[in-house]
């Protein structure tokens, strides 16, 4: 399978699209305390009478973040399982950026970025203090994969954290330079250093596999 083309044209590693093979979370699970959340601040008694301010306002940002979900949250699922390797870390952030989304409201001006953001720092705070805990952090992914991609995950989990996390959301997710950065708390130009040392990581685990 040809490499895809990812942003300024830059080739990626081929085995990254297999991370679309990932099923998505199950009903009961993630989707289940997503529309939880969701529903509420969607759940407003007649009672209550119209919706003025703060109210309105809650329910339309509950909204917004629904949408959003819909839209992104199966591609911000699979990234974080290709990230984390974990189901349990990826529920966890993606569930927990939903959460800190829900209330910040209408203050988030752009809550799709935001919650990618947030999810890719939870889970990397996470997998940081179970490095902290364990003396050595498990090769092998903790959740059962397509075969497809077992070999992409497990090559992916042998990168640096940064490494990882750039190549995941860049040339996986399509976030931009910029949006890696914010997420990594480091400069553009790091983000490039990152991404071309992953890159060539990456390749050569995938081409000594093949082998």
């Amino acid at each position: 399978m040809p490499a895809r083309e990812g942003q300024r044209g830059v080739p990626r590693p081929c085995g990254l699209n297999f991370i679309d093979a990932i099923p998505g979370p199950e009903i009961g699970q993630n989707e289940a305390s997503t529309a939880l959340l969701v529903g509420s601040r969607l759940q407003i008694s007649a009672e209550d009478g119209p919706l003025k301010g703060m109210e309105e306002a809650s329910v339309k940002a509950a909204s917004g973040l629904e949408a959003v979900y819909r839209t992104d949250g199966p591609a911000i699922w699979r990234a974080l399982i290709a990230f984390t390797g974990d189901t349990a870390v990826a529920e966890d952030a993606q569930s927990e950026a939903l959460a800190q989304a829900l209330a910040r409201g209408d203050a988030l001006r752009d809550p799709t970025r935001w919650i990618w953001r947030v999810a890719f720092r939870v889970a990397a705070a996470e997998l940081k203090d179970r490095r902290h805990r364990s003396a050595e952090l498990l090769q092998e992914p903790a959740v059962d994969l397509p075969e497809s991609i077992v070999d992409v995950v497990r090559a992916l989990r042998r990168l640096s954290p940064n490494q990882r996390m750039a190549v995941v959301l860049h040339d996986y997710a399509d976030r931009s330079v910029t949006e890696v950065a914010a997420t990594l708390g480091s400069t553009r130009a790091t983000v490039y250093v990152h991404l071309s040392q992953g890159r060539k990581r990456l390749r050569a685990m995938m081409e000594e596999d093949d082998a």
